[in-house]
């Protein structure tokens, strides 16, 4: 089969790798319709991450069930699915309690910009729709399989409320994705920080209300002032970077609640300044799987168009060129076809 393998920094390749295969009678071997690059690949794209020896990539994935082992019995060959970046039994005690990314069993997907791929713990990882879906919703699927659901995540860890101020930092996919979270759980006013017009288009389409261009501390400023001087009452962070985290804590109101989700790089919280400011912090992986059914309908039925955020689409053999577009920012999400 085809998969994706990165070399080293900025140097991403198409590959002939030998096809999965049932190791666990708890796994399943799905032949993916979609996948995609993620703002998070490009991370050690960048050499921001070591890459070690050469090793696949991708963990986003939607597809068709091609065999299933024998200890799955939730989904079977044929169907199409929909599963998380993380894998879960969906059974511990973590799963119960809502946390299938902190599942004591978890496996971080890591092969998924493949022709095909091996899940772990399909029996509680994956979701099969209905009926197979209409290509045109193969996209939004494959975006609820990590960025909506972190999105989502973001909202709900920092409480999003009906008739609050949300403030969504980052204009990435996850960032675009936060905005629709916060608007579908009510948020009045959504601000979003952003400094390119082709994302704060799509974020005001998505539901914003404001948009503020500046940063750092000018943000932070910007956000007191549409907020009547006292902050935001949710904000949802989305980069990763220790400037967007100080961001997001200084733009949340006393009694606020920041929800971070970016994979934190180099972020450092100064616990005198979170103690006097009464703000709550709460994020970590995104429990995907604990939002699936609900966001799949929400997809299914129209309700949300979360497959918006990919602006350019590609053949699975010129993901290459995916990984550039969307380090140059000429790309907001890089969808592949196998």
């Amino acid at each position: 089969m085809r998969g994706t393998v990165i070399h080293a920094p900025g140097d991403i390749r198409s590959e002939n790798l030998d096809d999965p295969r049932i190791l666990q009678p708890t796994d399943a071997i799905i032949r993916t319709a979609v996948t995609c690059v993620c703002g998070s690949d490009l991370w050690p794209y960048r050499g921001l991450e070591p890459v070690g020896d050469p090793h696949p990539m991708g963990h986003e994935y939607v597809g068709f069930v091609e065999e299933a082992g024998s200890e799955v019995t939730s989904v079977k060959p044929g169907q199409f699915v929909v599963g998380s970046f993380a894998t879960s039994d969906n059974t511990c005690a973590n799963c119960r309690n809502g946390f299938q990314s902190n599942c004591l069993h978890r496996e971080f997907m890591s092969t998924c910009q493949a022709e095909y791929v091996r899940i772990p713990h399909a029996q509680g990882t994956l979701v099969a729709t209905d009926d197979v879906p209409a290509e045109e919703f193969w996209p939004g699927l494959l975006v609820v399989s990590d960025v909506m659901g972190t999105g989502w995540w973001a909202a709900d860890a920092a409480e999003v409320r009906p008739g609050s101020t949300a403030v969504v930092v980052g204009d990435g996919a996850v960032g675009l994705c936060a905005v629709i979270a916060a608007k579908e759980s009510g948020a009045e006013r959504i601000i979003a920080m952003s400094r390119h017009a082709s994302r704060q288009k799509l974020a005001l389409e998505f539901g914003a209300t404001d948009i503020v261009t500046e940063r750092g501390e000018e943000g932070v400023a910007r956000v007191r002032e549409l907020t009547g001087g006292i902050g935001a009452d949710s904000v949802l962070e989305c980069v990763g970077t220790a400037e967007a985290m100080r961001q997001a804590l200084r733009s949340a109101r006393p009694g606020g609640n920041v929800g971070f989700v970016g994979v934190p790089h180099e972020v450092a919280v100064d616990g005198q300044e979170l103690f006097f400011s009464h703000v709550g912090l709460r994020g970590g992986p995104a429990p995907v799987r604990r939002y699936l059914p609900d966001l799949i309908d929400r997809t299914l039925t129209g309700r949300i168009d979360p497959g918006k955020v990919f602006d350019l689409a590609l053949p699975l053999e010129q993901v290459a060129e995916g990984y550039r577009a969307m380090d140059e920012r000429r790309a907001i999400k890089v969808l592949l076809k196998p």
